[in-house]
């Protein structure tokens, strides 16, 4: 190696440490082979999004079934014939799980085994013990393992992670997050319950994960209920609320058979409130207007009688805003995955966080199972 050569790499490395040092993400310096397992709606659109990253390259699928096989060729990638072929084969070197999730854990830890890095979709596991034994091949080998709680990126939940960060209407004190449809359960395996269906383990898994990554407090209590009005045997919604410590309560709901959709998001700080419709980020902020003159409110007829209470805020009391631009996370999840397999970044999305929204979800079906409150199961500051 020449001396030109040991230079540069002497300073990539040091700005490595540095960059790692204080938080700064590098761009990945190769692209990192893929193989997605399982090609269905979920595999083929990870298979779309990184064609858009400059540090992951798909190089191949394996499907049990046949029409997915031809999909996988159709869109020009290597199809493996059998799993043990993806897990001899030295070009691979991640293995992205999109399955039914009752079989994220043997996949996982098999690829693990076989010395592969792993990206697995979420729910990550039936249970806490299961995502354990795969954190734990994890740590055995030596490889990285990585949930793909991919709506963390959502610009909704980024728009109240800046309200929230920031306190643009002073500090909140009550969320609600909300994703209401009206076509059921979808798909075959999503209504089976040991096959891990049901939509607390759907879309909860995503609303739960982006409050406890918003909020940096512990849930001292948790009350549930389940809707099963479709006749599965799976949940097809469910309400949960969440008290922290530091005083703010989160009210999730997920529905599948509502009509007339409510807000995806609302919420309340001491000095305003904030909603967003949709996704297409839809809303205003209403705050109060400490600058105007302080005027009493008038009563008004409600109903056969009347109220000042709930009478409209006097002309010029608040003030009426287009939302906030949404936060930045500073890297999409795949390049974050490249770059903490090259020990350039921390993880984005940490497996403590993945196994405490596990667990809380846990806590949700004992909630809802007993019909009671459920305290003391956060697992809130344990693990790294």
């Amino acid at each position: 190696m020449n001396l030109h050569v040991q230079v540069a790499l002497c300073i990539l490395t040091a700005h490595q440490i540095i960059n790692r040092e204080v938080g700064v993400e590098v761009m990945s310096s190769k692209i990192h082979s893929v193989v997605i397992v399982g090609f269905g709606g979920m595999g083929s659109y990870h298979a779309k999004l990184i064609k858009e990253t400059n540090s992951l390259e798909v190089v191949g699928t394996y499907d049990l079934l046949e029409a997915r096989r031809a999909d996988s060729i159709n869109a020009g990638y290597k199809v493996y014939e059998s799993y043990e072929e993806v897990l001899v084969d030295p070009a691979v070197e991640i293995v992205l799980i999109a399955t039914p999730n009752d079989v994220h854990k043997e996949i996982a830890i098999r690829a693990l085994q076989a010395g592969k890095h792993v990206i697995c979709e979420k729910p990550v596991a039936m249970s806490k013990e299961e995502l354990q034994d795969m954190l734990d091949a994890a740590d055995a080998a030596g490889r990285v393992f990585m949930v793909h709680q991919n709506r963390r990126w959502d610009e909704d939940f980024l728009t109240i992670k800046k309200m929230y960060d920031q306190e643009t209407i002073g500090s909140l004190f009550q969320l609600e997050s909300r994703v209401h449809g009206a076509n059921g359960i979808p798909g075959d395996w999503r209504h089976v319950k040991a096959q891990g269906g049901g939509m607390l383990l759907d879309w909860g898994v995503h609303l739960l994960d982006q409050l406890l990554f918003m909020i940096d407090s512990k849930v001292i209590s948790v009350s549930s209920s389940l809707s099963f009005i479709l006749g599965n045997d799976v949940d097809d919604g469910f309400e949960a609320i969440l008290q922290f410590e530091n005083g703010i309560k989160a009210i999730v709901e997920v529905g599948t058979t509502n009509f007339i959709t409510l807000p995806r998001w609302y919420v309340k700080g001491i000095e305003g409130t904030g909603i967003i419709e949709d996704w297409s980020l839809t809303g205003r902020l209403v705050t109060r207007n400490n600058e105007g003159e302080k005027i009493e409110p008038k009563p008004i007829r409600a109903g056969v009688g009347l109220t000042k209470t709930m009478a409209p805020p006097s002309e010029g009391a608040t003030i009426t805003e287009a939302l906030p631009q949404p936060a930045e996370l500073g890297s999409s999840f795949y390049d974050n995955f490249a770059a903490v397999i090259e020990g350039t970044a921390e993880p984005i999305v940490k497996n403590a966080e993945v196994m405490r929204v596990q667990n809380l979800i846990e806590a949700i079906f004992e909630s809802a199972e007993k019909n009671q409150v459920v305290k003391d199961f956060d697992m809130y500051g344990e693990g790294k």
